[in-house]
C-alpha cells in the first residue's frame, strides 16, 4: 500500500528537506521515526525540497508498507515520538502509483516580512525596516502571469529540462506589522521565490522600475534579477492533487 502524509515544520533547525549526511534534515528525522514506529526501514519520498531555514505549513509526502496499521493511533505515536518542531496531520490511503511530487498539480508558497523589530518573529519573518511601495510591487507581480520563462530567477546550474512555469496567483498583502506575499504556481526552480521577492522588494524600494522588471524576466539572466532573500521569512503552504480534497 501506498501512504500519503500530509505535515508541517517549523524549518529553523533544520538543513532543509532533504536528507544529507552531516546536517539534520526533516527527512531524516521523519524516516527515522517511522522506522522505529513500524518496526521497518521506512524511506519517504517528499512532495520537493526546501532550503535551510525555510518552513511548511503544509508538506506532502509518501511511502510505501505493506502491513495495515491503525491510521489515528501511528499519528498520536509520531506526534509524541517527533520533536516539537514538527507535526504529522494526517495519513492518507491512495493508490500504488500516486506520486507526491510528479503528481502536485499545484504549489503554494508565502513570504512574510515584518516591518517592525519582533523578538518572538526572528526565524519566522525577514525584518525589514525601511519603506515599500506596495502598491507598485502588486503592480509589478502582475507582470508575472504575462511570462513562463523565469530563468532569471532561478539559482544557477541547476539540473532542469524547462525554465518554464505557471503562475496562478502572485500578490502582496498587509497584515498588522507583516507585508505577506502570496504565490501559486505548477511547479517553481530552485531558489525562485525568493529571488522574486529581492526583485519586488528593489521595485518597492523605487531602485528599478516596472519596465526593468519585464526586462530582467526577458533576459534570463539570474545577475540581472535582485538579490534573494534570507530563507527564514519562507513558508510552503499548500500543495494541491487532484485526488486528495482539502
Amino acid at each position: 500500500m501506498r501512504y500519503f502524509i500530509k505535515l508541517a515544520y517549523n524549518g529553523t533547525l533544520y538543513h532543509g528537506w532533504q536528507y544529507q549526511p552531516n546536517a539534520s534534515s526533516v527527512q531524516e528525522t521523519l524516516n527515522k521515526a517511522f522506522s522505529v514506529l513500524l518496526n521497518s526501514d521506512i524511506n519517504l519520498m517528499g512532495a520537493g525540497r526546501t532550503d535551510t531555514g525555510v518552513h511548511a505549513k503544509v508538506m506532502y509526502a509518501h511511502f510505501d508498507f505493506e502491513t495495515s496499521f491503525d491510521i489515528a493511533k501511528l499519528i498520536h505515536k509520531l506526534n509524541s515520538y517527533l520533536p516539537k518542531d514538527i507535526v504529522v496531520y494526517d495519513i492518507i490511503s491512495v493508490h500504488q502509483e500516486a506520486h507526491v511530487r510528479f503528481d502536485a498539480t499545484k504549489r503554494t508558497y508565502e513570504y512574510h516580512i515584518n516591518t517592525f523589530k519582533d523578538a518572538f518573529l526572528q526565524e519566522q519573518s525577514w525584518y525589514f525596516h525601511q519603506k515599500l511601495d506596495l502598491n507598485l510591487m502588486n503592480e509589478a507581480a502582475k507582470l508575472l502571469f504575462k511570462h513562463t520563462d523565469f530563468q532569471c530567477f532561478s539559482k544557477v546550474n541547476t539540473d532542469v529540462n524547462t525554465f518554464d512555469c505557471t503562475i496562478y496567483k502572485a500578490d502582496w498583502k498587509v497584515e498588522n506589522n507583516k507585508l505577506i506575499f502570496t504565490i501559486s504556481a505548477n511547479r517553481f526552480l530552485r531558489n525562485m521565490v525568493r529571488s522574486i521577492v529581492g526583485t519586488l522588494v528593489n521595485i518597492g524600494l523605487h531602485k528599478i522600475t516596472l519596465d526593468d522588471f519585464n526586462t530582467i524576466i526577458e533576459s534570463k539572466n539570474r545577475d540581472k534579477a535582485g538579490f534573494s532573500v534570507p530563507a527564514h521569512g519562507l513558508y510552503l503552504t499548500e500543495i494541491d492533487y487532484d485526488y486528495i480534497t482539502k
